[in-house]
């Protein structure tokens, strides 16, 4: 049996792994797992391919008697939003996330807006590939797809129903939101205006070529981001992935701060708001030991899961808890959603700031110091993953905590770092955060001479 979905969907270079007839076939076989007469919403992000995609996959689901609602262009979390709030069986965005830009790809949500767990994937899965589709009589198709406009509005309404409007609202802060070309232009802006922020937006025309920036925001990317964000002395620097389902911050200072720092601050706020929950958050085991180390203070149990926003999601959904969390900026509140958001993030961001009368630059400054440092291995065919992550194990088995949960994670004293091969790219990813800069430095260089890398 043959395996489509991957961390987050099912993705690929468009036209060459990725194609329609791929797409045709898999949107018959979503239109087949949600039935007859579902009513299923359809959105996309600004990628190249995104309304051939689109169009093929309403074609399709309409082939198997499902009721196709079009949303367009839409923030994953706005779309994801939709579902939950205005009724409908489940949906279907057209989107790659912060893959390069030759990507695309489809992922399929339930009526929570939430990715459908791996089980239901394998589904869809078995229904593809034995060709087990349903097929709709000719009088029964007759209805075209469905505009659905309220997408945006009810967005922006629900997140903004999540924090103290007023109170931010006196702070007039400054807030530059980098969209990255795409549709986190669309709802972010808009939710930053109501909290009476002065906005700054840059990337913000849709441009499906991506020309300013790759579309994941990384130190090397939003580089230039946190230097205008200087320049406008901006109180709070907002960078999108291709979706906006992740938000990467950039400080008063002009400092760019990695997602699993901005997550330990907002889970902490999220615990302050809400006292009645479980105090624990759930990270994928990307995530840093400064998680732990901050987040103990206020009595909050941190859970390590599988890299991956579908796993973190269930969990965080059937045990409860005050977060969920990846180290890329993608941010769970479950109070809103139990999906990453980043305008969700950027609203808890700027309410902790003015409730705690801080600058956001002085809150990062409460963590622990730690230095990352981020690459990553292109796979080849003589590369044996499961060799390497023994062999890791096997040289670092007396140097501190190892959890194999997805890929090898060792965390000491003084450091820790990830070797994981990716389920969106063909590569092993490579993390090492450590107190000592040039400790980080040096161990992420024999970690990719290990694994194979130059």
């Amino acid at each position: 049996m043959g395996k489509l979905f991957g961390t987050d969907g099912v993705r690929g270079i468009i036209n060459k792994e990725l194609t329609v007839d791929l797409a045709l076939k898999l949107g018959k076989a979503i239109g087949t797992y949600f039935g007859k007469n579902s009513n299923v919403m359809i959105g996309r992000d600004a990628r190249a391919g995104g309304d051939m995609f689109m169009r093929v996959v309403e074609g399709a689901l309409l082939s198997t008697g499902v009721n196709v609602y079009e949303a367009g262009y839409g923030a994953t979390p706005a779309l994801q939003y939709g579902v939950k709030t205005l009724g409908y069986d489940g949906g279907v965005i057209v989107t790659a996330s912060h893959n390069p830009p030759e990507y695309n790809g489809i992922k399929v949500l339930s009526n929570q807006g939430i990715e459908i767990e791996r089980e239901e994937e394998k589904k869809i899965e078995d229904i593809y590939f034995e060709d087990r589709f349903n097929s709709s009589d000719w009088t029964s198709l007759k209805y075209d797809v469905r505009k659905e406009t309220r997408v945006l509005d009810t967005y922006v309404k629900g997140v903004l129903s999540h924090v103290d409007v007023e109170k931010i609202r006196k702070k007039n802060y400054r807030v530059l939101i980098d969209s990255a070309n795409s549709v986190g232009g669309l709802a972010t802006p808009i939710v930053a205006r109501e909290l009476g922020c002065r906005v700054f937006t840059l990337n913000g025309n849709l441009d499906p070529l991506f020309p300013a920036r790759y579309p994941e925001p990384t130190f090397e990317s939003i580089h230039d981001t946190a230097e205008v964000a200087k320049v406008l002395k901006a109180d709070l620097g907002v960078t999108h992935d291709g979706d906006a389902d992740r938000a990467i911050f950039i400080d008063s200072q002009g400092t760019i701060q990695w997602g699993d720092r901005s997550a330990s601050l907002l889970s902490y706020w999220a615990h302050v708001k809400n006292p009645n929950l479980p105090p624990r958050v759930f990270t994928a085991v990307s995530s840093s030991s400064l998680v732990e180390e901050f987040l103990s203070k206020f009595g909050l149990e941190v859970r390590w899961t599988k890299v991956g926003s579908v796993d973190i999601a269930h969990t965080l959904m059937k045990e409860k808890g005050v977060a969920g969390f990846e180290e890329n900026g993608g941010f769970m509140y479950p109070p809103h959603q139990y999906v990453r958001d980043g305008a969700m993030s950027m609203a808890l961001m700027l309410e902790l700031m003015a409730s705690e009368n801080e600058s956001s630059a002085s809150l990062f400054d409460r963590l622990p110091k730690y230095y990352l440092v981020k690459t990553k291995v292109r796979l080849t065919d003589n590369i044996d993953v499961e060799k390497i992550y023994k062999e890791i194990e096997d040289k670092y088995t007396n140097s501190g905590k190892i959890l194999t949960i997805d890929g090898v994670k060792v965390t000491a004293s003084d450091y820790w770092f990830l070797v994981r091969k990716s389920g969106t790219e063909p590569i092993i990813r490579v993390l090492v955060e450590a107190k000592d800069q040039s400790k980080a430095s040096k161990i992420a260089e024999e970690l990719v001479s290990f694994v194979g890398g130059s």
